[in-house]
């Protein structure tokens, strides 16, 4: 017999993110044989820092086996707390603190805590694709704020208050950003935050995962140093991308007084808690030595500089400068392909790994990601590849 299965409707909502299936297409033509050059993955080409896997070990040879609290260990939240402090100048306590494991389910818990059938949540469009797939899934209906190549990617405060209406419930927003490796200004940002006092039905979510990645001089601006909006502001950071910690899944966020104990209920209903051992990683990681951070994040600026100048010297390419991140967005209408063809074809024919722009919303046509989380020697041969190709 056939199983007769039924999924749940919402099932059928959920999107996915790309870049993995990119990354799954790479590694089968890896092991046929081929060649290939991955700028497609969001992930540093770096080791975990020493000093801070040295914790991870420690820990377990200290015994820390078991359960800990669903919003992480009190040490771990008072060291994110004197972080952000050291960082922002924020004063953040540490009962606001909701560790989880990564970035995505601060994500997913901010979309289910306010979207369902008749509401409105806003995200950046391109954006991260797990935005999306989330707000289609709770039922609620996704507005995209569109980000433009003419705006260096960086969200108009004016726009992004035009589009709020009285279903608006939640609006996401993302700088540094991934795909696009835009930096909304300060000024933007001010303007968002004085507007939103005349809406205080809306709630905001800043994904500042990418805080500690700016270049040429620019500054983050945490969201966590505006008091007027911090009884609705969730704050998501993490160490993933800072401290090449991606397959540790460990991340954060900074909740109201408010929404502390619905959160909190969703995490011991989702993964009960995050692994003890991670969790005295994290600690190490924010108290000990930041030369690791300083010199990933130089290496990626010297990185950074080669690849946008290398894909403005394609034929049918042009590249904005990459304010933040670890990503390059460039324009390649000019080639004649869609995003689409343009990846298929840089990964079968030359053997290089990128994202469609289409796989971050439809505002992304026309577009390419390219990581440059890959060494300078890669990046030079993956766009000789390409030039050879186009």
């Amino acid at each position: 017999m056939t199983a007769d299965l039924q999924f749940a409707d919402s099932i059928s909502r959920l999107g996915t993110e790309s870049a993995f299936e990119v990354l799954a297409r790479a590694n089968r033509l890896s092991a046929e044989g081929r060649d290939i050059i991955n700028l497609g993955i969001g992930q540093p080409d770096f080791r975990t820092p020493d000093h801070i896997v040295e914790a991870g070990i420690k820990a377990l040879r200290d015994g820390h086996h078991g359960y800990t609290p669903a919003n992480g260990i009190p040490a771990l939240r008072e060291a994110v707390a004197a972080d952000l402090h050291r960082r922002h100048g924020a004063e953040v306590n540490p009962d606001n603190v909701i560790v989880v494991p990564g970035g995505k389910p601060t994500m997913f818990f901010a979309v289910l805590m306010f979207g369902q059938p008749g509401v409105e949540i806003m995200y950046p469009n391109p954006g991260f694709p797990i935005y999306e797939s989330v707000i289609r899934y709770s039922g609620a209906t996704p507005v995209p704020i569109a980000l433009e190549e003419k705006n260096g990617f960086a969200f108009s405060a004016e726009a992004v208050l035009g589009q709020i209406t009285d279903r608006t419930r939640l609006i996401i927003i993302n700088s540094p950003a991934n795909p696009t490796g835009g930096v909304t200004p300060r000024e933007e940002i001010d303007k968002l935050v004085a507007g939103l006092l005349d809406h205080p039905h809306v709630a905001l979510m800043s994904d500042e995962i990418y805080s500690q990645m700016l270049y040429g001089g620019r500054e983050h601006v945490s969201l966590l140093t505006y008091p007027e909006i911090r009884d609705r502001l969730i704050m998501l950071d993490g160490w993933s991308k800072t401290y090449a910690m991606t397959g540790w899944r460990l991340g954060y966020a900074v909740w109201p007084d408010s929404m502390v104990d619905p959160v909190t209920r969703l995490c011991i209903n989702d993964h009960s808690c995050v692994n003890a051992a991670t969790q005295y990683a994290g600690i190490a990681a924010l108290t000990g030595p930041q030369d690791a951070v300083r010199d990933m994040v130089d290496q990626f600026d010297r990185r950074r500089e080669v690849i946008v100048r290398e894909l403005n010297s394609l034929p049918g390419v042009r590249c904005a400068d990459a304010a933040g991140a670890f990503y390059a967005f460039p324009n390649i209408e000019g080639t004649g392909m869609t995003s689409k063809q343009a990846q298929d074809r840089f990964l079968s024919e030359a053997g290089v790994a990128t994202v469609a722009g289409t796989s971050f919303g439809a505002w992304g046509e026309g577009y390419l990601r390219f990581s440059y989380a890959n060494s300078t020697e890669n990046i030079l041969e993956a766009i000789r590849r390409i030039r050879n190709l186009l």
